[in-house]
């Protein structure tokens, strides 16, 4: 994460987020701020004082409240980076995550039946034959390789096409776009996040209409069939959910492929336990959901009063639910800094929890699964040249991951 200044002189909240050296362990201060309890006060990068949410148990308590609102467009709700800020400012509230109830509510079950367990079992087969072909394609070409851009994004990006109904030939087109609206840094980065997102959009509402005249069987086409005509949803926000589906689907999985396998990488002793058994791979990868919480951070604003931890969160208050630390919570978990792939770690909330939790969470898991068993099988000699300190990391405030990882065999 970027780096911060430090709190003035006499200020009791530190500054937030801090800086992240090691692509899967905690921040510099994370330390610092867990002796703080399960919930204090940080400062953001506009001095202003938020609520941070750092106890597992008083996460998972405040994530379903109803008291803390996700809506964007709420004055009091509190922004990362002022680019968030500016890139909000410049479009409606995004669908599912920046709305609450009852239009979430509404929105969530238009989409939930696309990423239900039974259609996600029925894809493993499609995301295992493209899990193989892109193993081929890089050993063909040889040692070294840059395992993100040919294996960790187009997989799930090839998977989230297909299960939507985008072409697949368009894929490439998502991919960069992508990675602007997520993490674009520097100067201009709130427009040119902008105008990514706004050709992301244009594109899908183009698609929507020749889908209209020429049906397909993806996800966008039963929401056309069953919600746009049947006017419960129009194009404009057929359109948005779709783009928040397409971003957010391979963007987020991208980068637990990449970090989960540097993170693998750097604990043979726990890759070693993978490969003597597969069947600790599905806890494996909720392990690594737990580890390294690549969306660290979770905005809310109270919209009433909540007592909770022997605080008092006042209305109008901004809140910040790191996941990282509900997830590295010594109370939840024995050795909580410890990447232990035999752990139970089904407490995590790396996915969210209540009612904002992840609709793509069936999905990532899958993709995860096939992903690390297909790469370290067909490539058992794979490693990292360089140690994962000197790996260049994501652009700070949204998504942890690296934005390169060269390996080789």
């Amino acid at each position: 994460m970027a780096k911060t200044t430090s709190p003035p002189v006499g200020s009791q909240a530190p500054a937030y987020p801090m800086t992240r050296k090691c692509p899967y362990q905690m921040p510099v201060g994370y330390e610092e701020l867990r002796e703080r309890g399960p919930l204090t006060k940080v400062r953001l990068y506009d001095g202003r004082e938020i609520w941070l949410v750092l106890g597992n148990e008083v996460g998972r308590a405040l994530f379903p409240d109803s008291r803390l609102s996700s809506n964007v467009l709420h004055p009091g709700f509190p922004f990362l980076a002022p680019r968030i800020a500016a890139q909000t400012q410049q479009r409606a509230a995004p669908p599912l995550v920046g709305v609450d109830d009852p239009e979430h509510a509404r929105q969530r079950r238009m989409v939930i039946p696309g990423f239900g367990i039974r259609r996600i079992a029925a894809l493993r087969p499609e995301i295992e034959r493209i899990a193989d072909g892109l193993v081929d394609e890089m050993l063909d070409r040889g040692s070294p390789a840059e395992l993100l851009s040919q294996y960790a994004l187009p997989l799930p990006s090839a998977v989230i096409c297909a299960l939507l109904g985008v072409p697949y030939e368009d894929r490439g087109y998502f991919d960069e776009r992508s990675r602007h609206v997520l993490s674009s840094s520097g100067e201009g980065a709130a427009e040119q996040a902008r105008k990514a997102f706004t050709e992301i959009l244009g594109y899908l509402y183009e698609l929507v209409a020749k889908k209209e005249k020429q049906p397909g069987d993806g996800l966008i086409d039963e929401l056309i069939t069953h919600q746009l005509e049947e006017g419960k949803v129009d194009r404009d926000e057929l359109a948005m959910i779709c783009s928040l589906l397409l971003v957010s689907g391979h963007e987020t999985t991208s980068n637990m492929i990449a970090l989960g396998t540097v993170t693998l990488l750097e604990h043979p002793e726990q890759l070693a336990l993978l490969r003597q058994d597969d069947r600790l791979l599905p806890g494996a990868v909720e392990e690594l959901m737990r580890f390294t919480s690549i969306g660290d951070v979770l905005m809310r604003v109270a919209a009433e009063d909540i007592e909770i931890a022997g605080q008092t969160i006042r209305a109008g208050d901004g809140v910040a639910m790191s996941t990282m630390l509900m997830n590295r919570d010594p109370h939840a978990w024995e050795n909580p800094d410890t990447f232990d792939v035999t752990r139970s770690a089904g407490r995590h909330v790396a996915f969210g929890y209540g009612i904002h939790q992840c609709i793509g969470q069936n999905l990532a898991r899958a993709e995860m699964e096939i992903a690390f068993r297909t790469l370290f099988r067909r490539i058992p000699g794979l490693r990292v040249p360089v140690r994962s300190e000197e790996l260049p990391l994501n652009a700070p405030y949204v998504l942890q991951g690296v934005a390169e990882l060269p390996v080789e065999w």
